[in-house]
C-alpha cells in the first residue's frame, strides 16, 4: 500500500518489516504502523514484494509503458554566453534544423540559457567575499531567466510550432537565488516540468541553490516516459531509483561533464534502467563568452572550454550517436521504445530485481517541516 503523509513523503508501505527465510521455515517480525496501527505480515508482503515498486509507479508516475518509435536529437552547442535573448535565437535555429531532420524530441545542454560559468572563481575565497564578487554574481543573475517568464513562453511556443517535445537546461532566477534547472516542454501542454538540480557540485554551490524532491518526476507523453537528471545527479543512486520507479524510458541528462568517466556513467544508467539515455553537453570555446568574462582559461578566443562528448545510448549500453568531441553538432538517433521492454526480460531494476522485501526507498516530495 502506498501512502503520503502530511509532509508529502512517499512511502511504499504502511509499516516496516523484515523477512528472514530460515532453514526451518519463514520467521517474521511484525511492527505497528505509526499511521494506521495495523499489522503487516511478512509472509503476505513476500507474496507482493516484487510488485511493490509497481504500486508506487501507479500512484506517482506514468502508468503506461509505450512501445512506439521516435527520433531524438541531442543539441551539442554553446550558448551566446550571458545573453539569453541571443541564445534563444540560436536555440530556435538549432531546433528548426533538428526538426527538419525529423526529430520528435530535442535535448539541450545544462545551463544553455544562458551560461555555465566554467573557469570563474567569482573572486571568492573561504571566509571573504569582495565587491567584485558581488558584481560578478549580479552580472550572472542578470543573464538568468524567470520561470514562468517570457523566455519560457517563447520556448513553449517553439515546441508547439514545431510539434516537438523539448528539454532545455537553464539558469533559473527565483528572487535572489539562482537554480540550475531543466525545463520540459510538450507541444500540446507547454511547460510540463521544471526540475531544479538537487545537488550543485563543488564550487557550483557558491552560485546555485539546492532543489528538492518536489520535481523528481517522469512525464508520461505521447512519445514515451521522459525524465531528467542534471549532470552529477546521475551519480546519486537514490535519485536514479526514484526515476526508475516511475517507468522512465527516455532519460535526459543535460550535463557539463565531458570526461571519459561520464560516458561510462551514461552507459551504466542505460543498462541499469533499461532506458535510452540522451546526454547533452555544450561544445564551447572562449569566444562563446563575453570579453568581460574573467576565466581561468584566459582570453584566447580559440581556447577550448568544453569538448562536449554528447551522446545517445540504448538500453543495452550501446552508443546510437556520438560521443562527439570535435565541434558543435546535432546528434540524431531513432529510438524504438520496445527495446525498453525487451531489456527488462532479465533485469527490471524497479520490478522483479528490486527485492522490495529487503530494500525501501523514501522520497520527500516537498521540504519537510521540523
Amino acid at each position: 500500500m502506498v501512502t503520503s503523509d502530511q509532509r508529502g513523503i512517499r512511502t511504499s508501505d504502511t509499516a516496516n518489516f523484515r523477512i528472514n527465510d530460515l532453514s526451518h521455515g519463514l520467521a517474521y517480525e511484525q511492527y505497528f504502523s505509526d499511521v494506521n496501527q495495523i499489522f503487516i505480515f511478512a509472509y503476505a508482503r513476500r507474496e507482493q514484494a516484487h510488485v511493490g515498486s509497481r504500486t508506487l509507479n501507479s500512484m506517482t508516475g506514468p502508468q503506461s509503458f509505450p512501445t512506439n518509435s521516435l527520433r531524438a536529437a541531442v543539441i551539442q552547442a554553446a550558448p551566446v554566453g550571458y545573453q539569453p535573448k541571443a541564445t534563444l535565437v540560436k536555440a530556435t535555429e538549432l531546433a528548426r534544423e533538428a526538426k527538419s531532420r525529423g526529430a520528435d524530441l530535442l535535448v539541450f545542454p545544462e545551463a544553455f540559457l544562458s551560461a555555465y560559468p566554467r573557469g570563474m572563481d567569482f573572486d571568492t575565497v573561504v571566509g571573504s567575499r569582495s565587491e567584485l564578487a558581488r558584481d560578478l554574481f549580479a552580472d550572472y543573475w542578470d543573464s538568468a531567466i524567470d520561470v514562468p517568464g517570457p523566455e519560457v513562453q517563447e520556448l513553449a511556443d517553439l515546441s508547439a510550432e514545431l510539434g516537438v517535445h523539448l528539454v532545455m537546461g537553464c539558469i533559473e532566477r527565483d528572487a535572489g537565488t539562482l537554480y540550475c534547472s531543466a525545463l520540459t516542454f510538450s507541444p500540446d501542454d507547454g511547460l510540463i516540468g521544471n526540475h531544479r538540480k538537487v545537488m550543485p557540485t563543488g564550487s557550483e554551490r557558491l552560485i546555485w541553490g539546492f532543489g528538492d524532491g518536489s520535481d523528481l518526476d517522469v512525464h508520461q507523453t505521447p512519445i514515451g516516459n521522459i525524465g531528467n537528471a542534471i549532470c552529477w545527479e546521475n551519480y546519486m543512486p537514490m535519485l536514479r531509483m526514484t526515476l526508475y520507479q516511475q517507468n522512465i524510458q527516455i532519460w535526459c541528462a543535460p550535463t557539463a561533464d565531458s570526461r571519459d568517466t561520464w560516458l561510462a556513467t551514461v552507459q551504466h544508467i542505460a543498462v541499469e534502467g533499461r532506458c535510452f539515455v540522451l546526454s547533452a553537453n555544450q561544445y564551447a570555446t572562449r569566444a562563446d563568452y563575453p570579453d568581460r568574462y574573467e576565466s581561468a582559461f584566459g582570453d584566447d578566443p580559440d581556447t577550448l572550454i568544453t569538448r562536449g562528448a554528447s551522446c545517445i545510448v540504448n538500453p543495452f549500453g550501446e552508443f546510437l550517436a556520438g560521443p562527439s568531441i570535435e565541434s558543435e553538432e546535432i546528434l540524431i538517433a531513432d529510438l524504438d521504445l520496445r527495446e525498453t521492454v525487451r531489456g527488462k526480460f532479465d533485469f527490471d531494476v524497479a520490478g522483479h530485481y528490486s527485492r522490495g522485501e529487503i530494500f525501501d526507498l523514501r522520497v520527500r516530495t516537498r521540504e519537510e517541516s521540523h
